[in-house]
């Protein structure tokens, strides 16, 4: 459905070591510079980015917004976890674990905030 994903940081060095450590977790490769700064993901045919503002303002996280990364496993969503606390992330909502959503599917979630204040889950669906 989605092309690409973009979110804005001030601190791009240590978001880039936040997400090559989270990502990685999940199987992604380290995001890579292109000519305009962003650190840019590739996996899946999709793309995530992570750019300073470009009106110069500074980032900051939508509120409401949650971007989520698919986990191949409850052990993937827990490694990402780890990895994200260990480099800067913060752990919210509840610890990872089993939730109930609609249309009774059974999920897996972890929840972080990248070092910008963006919320992050991974997600993995139970058969």
């Amino acid at each position: 459905m989605f092309s690409h994903l973009m979110v804005g940081a001030d601190d791009i060095a240590t978001s880039k070591a936040f997400y090559d450590a989270a990502l990685g977790a999940l199987g992604i490769p380290a995001g890579v510079v292109d000519e305009w700064g962003r650190f840019v993901y590739m996996h899946g045919g999709g793309r995530f980015l992570v750019t300073r503002p470009i009106n110069g303002e500074p980032a900051s996280p939508a509120n409401g917004s949650t971007i989520g990364f698919a986990a191949a496993s409850p052990e993937a969503a827990d490694a990402w976890h780890a990895a994200g606390l260990a480099n800067g992330g913060t752990a919210i909502e509840n610890p990872p674990g089993i939730r109930h959503g609609t249309a009774g599917r059974t999920l897996y979630l972890a929840y972080l905030r990248d070092p910008a204040g963006n919320k992050l889950c991974a997600s993995h669906r139970i058969a």
